[in-house]
Order: C-alpha cells, then structure tokens, then sequence
C-alpha cells in the first residue's frame, strides 16, 4: 500500500492570487506538497525555525511577478501539515510580532490536540 500524504490545515495566512503572483502560488503549493509526501526542504528552500518550536520551518519563495519574497511558516506534525503564517518578507529576519502569532496558533493547535 503506499503511503498516505499527510493532510495540510492552513490556520493562519492565505496563500491565494492576490496577493501573490500565480507562479509564486503554484511553487507555494508544489513545495508544501512535497512536504506532505514526507520530503525533507532545505536551505535555501526552505530553513528550520526552532526559535518557535522544533518541527516549524520558514519555506522561502521568490515571486518574480510582485518583485517581492514571501515566507510561509509550517509545522509538521505527527499527523498533518500546519501552515502558521503567510507573509511578504520585509526585513532580513523573521520579525517577531510573526514568531509570536505562529506560536500562539501552535500552542492554540496542541490545547485543542488534548
């Protein structure tokens, strides 16, 4: 039997044209697919964020059409894909009003998980 593709909850962010360009979309997508396939992204792809909690990642997608860069922060868990947040990059780090809110959601997702 193969196996079964974890499923992908957004709970936070759209990841939707506008206000992303089509192709930034469809690699969004392609890649967060992937990650539900079981495949490891790496840098320059995607880079861990342990600073919100171990599992999280920061996948990075240029979008060539808007001439800017967005982040996506997931979680992958035991038995799903969480998407965090979905934002336009404008600064060199993650800023950390955006760390706070994905680690309000987590902790939200593992209250509700008990």
């Amino acid at each position: 039997m193969p196996p079964v593709d974890k499923p992908l909850f957004i709970l936070r962010g759209e990841i939707r044209t506008p206000p992303m360009g089509i192709a930034a979309r469809q690699k969004v997508g392609f890649h967060l697919r992937e990650v539900q396939q079981g495949v490891t992204l790496t840098m320059p792809l995607s880079r861990p964020l342990p600073q919100i909690q171990n599992g999280c990642h920061e996948l990075r997608i240029r979008d060539s059409e808007r001439r800017v860069d967005w982040r996506v922060i997931y979680y992958i868990d035991e038995v799903a894909i969480l998407v965090l947040g979905v934002f336009e990059k404008k600064t060199n780090q993650t800023p950390e009003n955006e760390k706070d809110a994905c680690r309000n959601v987590l902790q939200r997702y593992f209250h509700a998980r008990r």
